[in-house]
């Protein structure tokens, strides 16, 4: 590296004081002190927790849609999960920064602030993740470009508003739901740290951006356009660079993310498929050690224990253990670079774990993606979330024109308030009312998506 290179990505991309910038997104000048001993980051995780979008996780899928076992994680569940391990990374990381940094010291910023931001950044990052799982985003970005009354629904609008939906990503749908669906009457919805934001945005960049290098944070986007006005006062804010192609350097602190959305989905997805059948004892056991590598002790604590499920609870925690110290360490080589968008891949790509955890990947691809309990709920979930999409747009369609039938009345009864215009208002424009539709349906837990579409196409009646 030439002399002076640090300097010149600090002066492109900003430095850490900015990165972890503690103002928040619309609050005005005259906001509320922090309370001793809790900062703001802190007050950022309790805002995610006590939000009803973060209620709804306990009845979205992670992996195993509608299971019957109440072991069996769900969005809620991995979504706490991946956020310790967040804070964790984040503290070990933090730490660092902190002794190599002194005017971060200066500003009264530790290792228990970047652990936070992660952490709340983590918490929240499948919050606009759609009924069914990842199968629910391929569901509605079907409808909007196969789907009859999708098309119909799509044709007024802008070829940069067609983008958010035909793309609908639950990435972006999540930075919509926290700056403004949550709290809806504050500029900015719940008000949360830029550098919170910031983190937690993994892919900085708008649905109908093209030319895109390939690299890890381009690959999906981040944001819809309704909300990009308040994506670039977040960068404004930490110090993101726009890229020649419009899009921006992701923060630092998303890949800590990124790394601890990827131990908890890949680790723990084996051990939910074990207590479920769905693996044997020993293909969990053999892939979880690989990442482990041969440490003695490990595996002679292993051979006392007498329960098998115990056992791949404690390889699946040691597991978790080495790839968290090992994507810190990775972090901590490579965080200049980060800063300066000279690297753009996932940190656990090159970490000495890296050969296990792609073999852990082969596994699940191959025995619990593809596992039948999973797939006949997915192919359902087509179904439910389409005819939901047809059904109602077409009653808000028909509201937005004023030519109800009786069927449509009664149907835009059971949408709520905050999805339609105002009784006396003039109707919402087209990629407005879209977005209501696409907010609506998104919303709903799995239980009640199916719910609603029996009773809405008569498969199921009350009394019946």
């Amino acid at each position: 590296m030439k002399e002076g290179a640090l300097e010149k990505r600090d002066i492109l991309l900003g430095d850490w004081r900015s990165l972890l910038s503690p103002k928040r997104l619309g609050e005005s000048i005259h906001a509320s002190p922090s309370m001793p001993g809790r900062s703001e980051f802190q007050r950022d995780f309790d805002r995610i927790v006590f939000s009803s979008a973060f209620r709804r996780l306990q009845d979205k899928t992670q992996v195993f849609p509608l299971a019957e076992s109440d072991y069996v994680r769900t969005r809620l569940t991995h979504s706490l999960e991946a956020s310790s391990v967040g804070r964790s990374l984040g503290a070990l990381v933090g730490a660092q920064l902190v002794d190599r940094y002194e005017d971060l010291q200066d500003l009264g910023l530790g290792a228990a602030d970047v652990g936070a931001i992660v952490a709340a950044a983590c918490l929240a990052h499948d919050i606009g993740n759609p009924p069914f799982g990842h199968s629910g985003e391929d569901a509605i970005r079907l409808f909007f470009a196969d789907h009859e009354t999708g098309r119909q629904l799509l044709a007024p609008l802008s070829r940069e508003e067609r983008a958010d939906f035909v793309k609908f990503e639950g990435n972006a749908q999540g930075f919509r739901v926290l700056t403004r669906l949550q709290s809806p009457d504050n500029e900015g919805g719940l008000q949360l740290t830029c550098a919170t934001l910031a983190t937690f945005t993994k892919y900085p960049r708008a649905a109908h951006q093209s030319s895109l290098p390939r690299c890890v944070s381009l690959r999906k986007h981040g944001y819809l356009m309704a909300e990009a006005g308040h994506f670039d006062s977040v960068a404004r804010t930490v110090g993101l660079q726009r890229r020649v192609n419009g899009s921006f350097f992701r923060h630092p602190l998303a890949f800590l993310v990124e790394a601890a959305d990827d131990i908890c989905y890949h680790v723990v997805d084996v051990e939910d498929a074990y207590r479920l059948g769905i693996l044997r004892y020993t293909d969990v056991k053999d892939v979880l050690s690989g990442i482990i590598g041969g440490n003695e002790q490990i595996m002679a604590r292993l051979t006392r224990m007498t329960d098998d499920k115990a056992r791949i609870a404690y390889l699946r925690a040691r597991a978790i253990n080495a790839l968290v110290e090992q994507a810190a360490r990775r972090f901590l080589e490579v965080e200049t670079y980060l800063r300066a968008g000279e690297m753009d891949e996932p940190l656990l790509a090159s970490v000495p774990a890296a050969a296990g955890l792609a073999r852990l990947r082969e596994l699940g691809e191959a025995h619990i993606y593809m596992a039948p309990p999973v797939v006949e709920i997915e192919v359902a979930g087509f179904e439910v979330l389409a005819g939901l999409l047809a059904i109602f747009g077409q009653a808000i369609e028909a509201h937005a024109n004023v030519h109800l039938n009786p069927k449509e009345r009664m149907r835009l009864k059971l949408i709520p308030a905050q999805f339609l215009a105002p009784e006396g208002e003039p109707p919402m424009p087209p990629y407005e009312r879209l977005l209501r539709l696409t907010d609506f349906v998104s919303g709903m837990t799995d239980t009640y998506a199916v719910s609603l579409y029996k009773k809405v196409t008569g498969i199921s009646l009350p009394g019946g």
